[in-house]
């Protein structure tokens, strides 16, 4: 092991709360590929401009609705990881705040965590995109199966996934996502830091601490920097926290 848990562990007891901010790494052990790694990332095998973007919504939605959902579907059975549920567990001993996730899987809501700030949406529910009406995602996805694409409203509006395509503006929690970032030392977890703008978020904060397989580009300014699975990195500090600071 390269690092220290002892000091990682001192530095995050000592500068607590904390913001976290997770990305696609933090949700791998949970059996959902991630985007841009070589080979198995899911980009390797769909181009997400031609699938999951708002041009695709309106002007292909054959390919949007048949693919594209497919594809988000895929996260929905996906249960949280230790690594989801020690950052729950965290948030109740007041270590973390909040967390901001890239992820629209929902791991983060079903391991516990109270205070999640979904900046690229989540796939809990869809809208009407004429009368702003809210549906389970389940209408969506059954209005699919039956040959309804686009599937529609009672009002005659086309229904979407309440996630951020791309070409979608950020939701409004990015604003307070921004906030956290500037007032709190923040911990990413399993993102590149290479999607804006959530990576100008690394930017804002006093203090950066980064647990990922793959180098970023806010290495540098990191105190300290993990090269671990999220769930190897998290246990190995909880411990310590546990049993010398807790």
């Amino acid at each position: 092991m390269s690092w220290d848990p002892e000091e990682v562990a001192r530095i995050i007891f000592d500068r607590q709360p904390w913001v976290v901010l997770t990305g696609a790494g933090i949700s791998t052990e949970s059996g959902i590929p991630d985007f841009r790694t070589p080979k198995t990332g899911l980009w390797e095998h769909y181009d997400p401009i031609e699938v999951l973007s708002v041009e695709a919504l309106y002007h292909r939605p054959e390919v949007f609705f048949r693919v594209g959902l497919e594809v988000l579907m895929r996260f929905r059975d996906a249960r949280p990881n230790k690594a989801h549920d020690i950052l729950a567990e965290w948030e109740r001993l007041g270590i973390v705040e909040a967390v901001v996730t890239q992820n629209i899987d929902g791991l983060h809501e079903k391991a516990g965590s109270r205070k999640v700030l979904e900046i690229h949406g989540h796939l809990r529910s869809g809208h009407c995109v004429a009368c702003r009406t809210s549906f389970p995602i389940e209408v969506l996805v059954e209005k699919t199966r039956q040959g309804e694409i686009p599937p529609r409203c009672l009002c005659g509006g086309m229904l979407r996934p309440d996630v951020v395509l791309f070409g979608d503006m950020l939701p409004p929690c990015f604003e307070e996502a921004q906030e956290l970032a500037h007032r709190l030392p923040m911990l990413v977890i399993g993102s590149s830091l290479q999607v804006s703008p959530a990576n100008f978020l690394p930017s804002y904060t006093p203090l950066l601490g980064i647990i990922n397989l793959m180098p970023t580009p806010f290495d540098w300014r990191a105190r300290f920097t993990i090269r671990e699975k999220a769930s190897f990195a998290l246990e190995a500090i909880h411990r310590v926290l546990v049993t010398k600071f807790l």
